[in-house]
């Protein structure tokens, strides 16, 4: 049982991580793709985001690999989670085309 503990936090240190991390990147890709100077948006973000997730990943490990990949391991989850949350409702999305419809030379541009 004390065992599992540390490996639990780890995991949940992870998620945290992972939360910050692509959270963060969604909210750069919105924030930047609409500023005068998206460059400054895209370093500063990426940046930040990595210093932030490498020392996270630095301080839980603590040289074990076990901690290492439960935090790894809830890093990932965090990346299905944010996906999921930042997806845009159903209908609400790029609208989809007809493959038959695209200019001569082009390809369509369907999902």
């Amino acid at each position: 049982m004390h065992e599992v503990m540390p490996l639990a936090l780890a995991w949940v240190a992870g998620l945290l991580l992972g939360a910050e991390f692509f959270g963060g990147l969604w909210w750069t890709v919105r924030r930047g793709s609409a500023s005068a100077r998206p460059a400054l948006w895209f370093l500063s973000s990426l940046l930040l985001r990595m210093g932030v997730t490498l020392a996270g990943f630095y301080l839980v490990g603590r040289g074990d690999w076990q901690r290492l990949l439960a935090c790894l391991l809830g890093f990932v989850v965090a990346r299905s989670v944010v996906l999921r949350l930042t997806r845009p409702p159903l209908g609400q999305g790029e609208p989809r085309c007809d493959p038959r419809s695209g200019e001569a030379g082009h390809a369509p541009q369907c999902r």
